[in-house]
C-alpha cells in the first residue's frame, strides 16, 4: 500500500464522507487523516479492521506459546494425548 496516495486532510473527509466510506470498502486500504498538516487518525473499513484484530489475536497466541516454551512450560506430546484420551473415556 502506498500511504502517500491515501493521505487526506480532515476537510476532505468532512466534505466527502460518503465517497470516502465507499472508497474504503471498495479498495480495502486504510486512509490517513491529517489536521493542520499532521497525521491524526487512520480510518479503514470494518472487514479490514476485523481481519487485523484476528491477526493480532493469533500473533498474541503465538507469542504466549513462545514464552511458555522459553520458560520450559511444556509437556511431551504423548503425555498430552494420554490425558485427552483419558478424559474422553
Amino acid at each position: 500500500m502506498r500511504y502517500s496516495t491515501q493521505v487526506k486532510p480532515i476537510s476532505y473527509l468532512k466534505a466527502n464522507a460518503a465517497e470516502v466510506l465507499q472508497q474504503l470498502t471498495d479498495q480495502r486500504e486504510a486512509m490517513i487523516i491529517t489536521q493542520n498538516g499532521e497525521a491524526k487518525a487512520v480510518i479503514q473499513d470494518v472487514a479490514s479492521y476485523e481481519e487485523t484484530q484476528e491477526t493480532l489475536a493469533l500473533l498474541k497466541l503465538l507469542a504466549l506459546g513462545n514464552q511458555d516454551v522459553e520458560a520450559g512450560r511444556t509437556r511431551p506430546l504423548g503425555d498430552v494425548v494420554k490425558r485427552l484420551r483419558a478424559k474422553q473415556a
